[in-house]
């Protein structure tokens, strides 16, 4: 019998309820309704819902960089602090340099 090719991926991750580790710790450099000049990092999106859910999720308007963070083992972790952590820094390691 053969495997399947895809059998080494790890199974796909949904977003952790309650989390919304991506919507804030990164910075969001596009625009976005109510924040033009787009959102820094460490600051709440303001398009979470109460429960942590982004109102703009398959709307038009919703940055492209928001879509690019598809939940991972790697970047989520095994818990929402894990997951910050891992996205602070990320983006540390991105944040161009002040000079």
């Amino acid at each position: 019998m053969t495997a399947s090719i895809h059998s080494h991926r790890p199974p796909a991750l949904n977003c952790r309820p309650g989390c919304a580790a991506c919507c804030i710790a990164p910075s969001i450099s596009s625009p976005m309704p109510g924040l033009p000049q787009g959102k820094p990092a460490g600051v709440p999106c303001p398009h979470l819902d109460a429960e942590l859910r982004c109102r703009l999720f398959g709307q038009p308007e919703r940055p492209a960089v928001c879509g690019s963070l598809p939940p991972s083992h790697e970047m989520c972790g095994e818990s929402r602090e894990q997951a910050m952590v891992y996205l602070q820094r990320l983006e540390a390691a991105t944040c161009p340099d002040p000079d």
